[in-house]
């Protein structure tokens, strides 16, 4: 069972308390029973359906449409993913995508396509997917492509292609965004709900990458779709995808976390186990100083995961440049530490089928997805120096 000893700081409530401890409990004894690795996608539904059974998924839609909070509450999703990513990574990511397919339902949709798709998500019931990036569109959502134009009155039609969208081919709906050029860039972009069956939408190629999980490559073709399932005003897509990702970018984290804790604790196992020149591993100062690293930087993830999901949940409008260090520190972080977990497991630590081989292919791409590292820092930079700007700003006004 994972380590759950930073329950005790003060970024977290009582119910936060019993919500981790419960899953943890639920994880140990049920994530193992649903693997079955040569067969992803049955995997992830099979997951998805034990976690809505299982109450799990309350956690990631608001209390109006059967969750857990008025509001999605970040600290439980960022708890939950650490939880799932220390068990098994598909475990979190099938939890993941059910909250990150509806965030954006949660926070910018109608009363009725919240009724429509969040009970059904948050049962296990119906598997949710976010279609943001393009092939020449990825961490740059200004250079979109895809566009939905009008299609008489009541119905927009899409066109394009969405890729690297994960549950893509399992999802039974998309949050999709497209430009219906209401300004140039970022500013002309709307969000909009497509159900999977409907017509125009096909799966072009399923990817396959070093730690499976369900992804894809989307086309829309005349894909008509109400005006009645769009997001947010026209023009505010923009606005919903950053809104969304402001909220789940710091769980990214939160799984790395989780990973990261994963490797450190089968680091310190093998060192007390394993026999070296007569003597356990962990007797060699090397052996100490990489577990005391590893340690430092485990916690140090922590406290910024936690104080971005503390400050969201505390009433802050947006959290852009703490969600993004989170992130950012929080992934390269996981993968130095499980980095030094595979050292110390020496040649056991790239043979396929043990454990942190699989963490070592699973925390790459979480330095790349909702973001690279390297966008990271350019968020991070620019707030800093929106932050001066506007300081300096206010000392002129006073002055």
């Amino acid at each position: 069972m994972t380590d759950l000893s930073h329950l005790a700081w003060p970024f977290f409530g009582e119910p936060h308390r019993q919500f981790a401890t419960s899953l943890d409990r639920w994880a140990d004894k049920s994530v193992s029973k649903l693997l079955d690795h040569a067969d992803v996608d049955q995997t992830c539904r099979a997951l998805v359906h034990a976690l809505g059974d299982a109450g799990w998924l309350k956690a990631v839609v608001p209390a109006a449409y059967g969750g857990l909070s008025e509001k999605i509450d970040v600290r439980t999703i960022c708890l939950a993913r650490e939880i799932l990513a220390w068990h098994d990574s598909l475990a979190d990511f099938a939890f993941a995508m059910q909250g990150l397919g509806t965030g954006s339902i949660s926070l910018f949709g109608s009363d009725a396509l919240k009724a429509r798709y969040l009970p059904a998500v948050c049962e296990g019931h119906h598997i949710a997917a976010f279609a943001l990036s393009e092939p020449a569109a990825g961490s740059d959502v200004s250079a979109l492509a895809t566009t939905a134009t009008s299609d008489g009155p009541a119905h927009v039609r899409l066109d394009g292609v969405k890729t690297w969208i994960s549950n893509g081919g399992i999802a039974d709906h998309y949050v999709v965004f497209a430009r219906t050029g209401e300004a140039p860039g970022a500013k002309g972009l709307s969000a909009y709900v497509v159900d999977a069956d409907t017509p125009g939408l096909t799966v072009l190629e399923r990817i396959d990458v070093i730690a499976p999980h369900p992804l894809a490559t989307l086309r829309f073709q005349e894909c008509r779709v109400p005006l009645t399932h769009r997001l947010g005003a026209s023009g505010e897509g923009f606005k919903v995808a950053m809104a969304t990702l402001d909220i789940f970018r710091s769980t990214v984290g939160a799984a790395a976390l989780g990973l990261a804790r994963r490797a450190l604790h089968e680091a310190v196992e093998r060192a007390a186990t394993r026999t070296l020149f007569g003597r356990p591993l962990g007797d060699l100062q090397m052996t100490q100083a990489s577990l005391a690293d590893s340690a430092a930087e485990v916690d140090a993830a922590a406290l910024l995961v936690y104080r971005a999901a503390w400050s969201k949940d505390g009433g802050a409008e947006r959290i852009t440049r703490e969600s993004s260090i989170a992130k950012m520190f929080a992934t390269e972080i996981g993968q130095k530490v499980i980095d030094r977990a595979v050292q110390i497991f020496g040649g056991n630590g790239v043979r396929v089928g043990s454990k942190v081989e699989a963490l070592y292919r699973e925390i790459r791409a979480l330095r790349i997805y909702e973001g690279a590292t390297e966008v990271q820092k350019v968020i991070i930079g620019r707030e800093l120096l929106k932050a001066q700007a506007a300081s300096q700003s206010s000392r002129r006004g006073v002055e």
